[in-house]
């Protein structure tokens, strides 16, 4: 593990020992990093004394859009969900004073366990096996889709009335400040999903990014979620964004976003119906309305990729491959048309 600051990309040790020596209980002595991922999506870091670990998240290094990467959100949720139903790390300290590292930064407890990141990662897990994992994933997913808001003290953390309408309209604002490069079915799409925009069918916590690689699996025991992770997208919402963008990860068209190896997009993994008629089951939700979330769904990735290829672009990444990230903004968006155009 490197311990020099200059090793780090975004990470100034020396202000986060003392950062860690005043608010981190326990700290015994010097602390060292290791970006475990970034540049897709917040920063991961993990930190150690030499006798605790911990997961250190902050803001990519650039490129930010109004609204994205707000790490307060980010540990406020997981402060909320912990201890209940939902799987997820203790939080440990969140601070936005950004005289410490450079920018606003949460630390949460080190979870031991596996992350299935990539289809090398899965070559070993038997395909009966595959699955039972995807329902034990789904299997959380309406865990987290029953929680009332008010029960974990969210009552507040987000405006679910009119939540599609303001992701429509965001997600359009993130691909004008973001867009390198024009994608007519990107526009398309968009304008497709605010015309035709319907009420949301229920509000509950949405994660916002669900995905195999989010989630940490018991190491002996694969089929059991110890926490989910990355919770920088959640809100009050329709849980069927939930679901819908879990679906789009299983899309091969997703998969240039990671690097052209998701876990997520293995042939083997369940297919999108499997993965929809457990949803239904698990929650006991209608999922009526999914071709639109879908459509929306698929339009937000696009999006997101295209302010992954800008960061990377602009030389504002760390750690990971983001050559062929560009290559899924069009596909992801006629995948998006192809599942939602009503009139058609």
């Amino acid at each position: 593990m490197p311990d020099g600051p200059e090793a780090v990309p975004g990470l100034d040790l020396p202000g986060l020992q003392s950062f860690f020596e005043r608010h981190v209980a326990g700290t015994t002595g010097p602390l060292v990093g290791e970006l475990l991922s970034g540049g897709r999506s917040n920063l991961t870091y993990r930190i150690s004394d030499g006798a605790s670990s911990w997961v250190l998240r902050r803001p990519p290094l650039g490129g930010l859009t109004p609204s994205a990467h707000d790490m307060r959100r980010e540990y406020r949720v997981v402060e909320a969900l912990h201890g209940s139903a939902v799987p997820v790390a203790r939080p440990v300290a969140y601070t936005d004073d950004e005289e410490v590292i450079g920018a606003p930064f949460a630390v949460v407890e080190h979870v031991d366990g596996r992350v299935l990141r990539t289809q090398r990662d899965i070559r070993d897990v038997p395909t009966d096996e595959l699955r039972q994992i995807s329902d034990s994933l789904i299997a959380v997913m309406a865990e987290l889709h029953r929680i009332r808001p008010d029960d974990v003290g969210l009552g507040d953390f987000g405006r679910p009335a009119g939540y599609l309408r303001r992701q429509v309209a965001r997600w359009t604002d993130q691909w004008e400040r973001t867009a390198t490069t024009p994608v007519p079915d990107v526009d398309r799409l968009g304008r497709v999903l605010a015309a035709r925009c319907p009420d949301e069918s229920a509000h509950s916590i949405v994660h916002g990014d669900l995905r195999i690689d989010n989630t940490i699996l018991r190491a002996d025991h694969l089929t059991s979620v110890r926490a989910l992770l990355d919770w920088e997208m959640a809100t009050l919402g329709d849980p069927l964004s939930d679901l819908a963008l879990h679906l789009v990860y299983r899309d091969e068209a997703f998969s240039p976003v990671l690097g052209g190896q998701a876990a997520s997009t293995d042939p083997r993994m369940p297919t999108a119906d499997h993965i929809v008629e457990r949803y239904a089951a698990e929650s006991g939700r209608s999922v009526d309305q999914l071709d639109f979330h879908l459509g929306l769904a698929y339009f937000k990735t696009a999006v997101i990729a295209a302010g992954i290829h800008t960061r990377h672009a602009g030389g504002h990444t760390a750690g990971g491959d983001f050559t062929g990230v560009e290559e899924a903004i069009p596909l992801l968006a006629a995948a998006g048309l192809a599942a939602y155009s009503p009139g058609r």
